[in-house]
């Protein structure tokens, strides 16, 4: 009997070892990351953010938290966390090293999105989709879901 419940348990530990895994994000800097997705050819996921930002913080609490995303995050992007204003590293992108002001640059074609902002990044079609402001969890699974399809469908 003691032999079974060790068991038992033994696998109910692991289970649940296994599921709490599961419960965040996996997010990688950007060097990390871009080369990951062009490894995997998997959709580069990159949240620009700054420390001050509000909305930011709101976003990692209530978004980034929820199950779905978290999952369709995990399975179908490779995740970056991105802030621009960080002045002591160097951003490589196909062996070319950026500052965090001109990554950033690139990575909203030049436009004004405040923060936060979404870019979503196809690295072998080198097609890029900008998603300013903040995103609910709904917002943002329904929006993850059409960017899965975009790869998907070859757009």
């Amino acid at each position: 009997m003691q032999k079974y419940f060790s068991i038992i348990l033994l696998m109910l530990i692991t289970s649940f070892y296994a599921h709490s895994q599961s419960l965040t994000i996996n997010w990688y800097s950007w060097n990390e990351g871009y080369k990951k997705a062009k490894q995997t050819n998997k959709i580069l996921l990159v949240d620009i953010y700054t420390d001050w930002c509000g909305w930011c913080k709101k976003m990692d609490k209530d978004t980034y938290t929820n199950i779905d995303v978290i999952n369709l995050i995990n399975k179908y992007f490779i995740a970056v966390k991105f802030n621009p204003e960080k002045t002591n590293v160097s951003y490589d992108v196909d062996g070319s090293f950026y500052d965090g002001r001109q990554l950033h640059a690139m990575l909203v074609n030049n436009q004004s999105t405040g923060y936060p902002t979404t870019v979503f990044l196809y690295t072998k079609e080198r097609k890029l989709y900008l998603q300013p402001g903040y995103q609910g969890p709904e917002q943002f699974v329904q929006m993850l879901n059409k960017y899965i399809e975009i790869q998907k469908n070859g757009e």
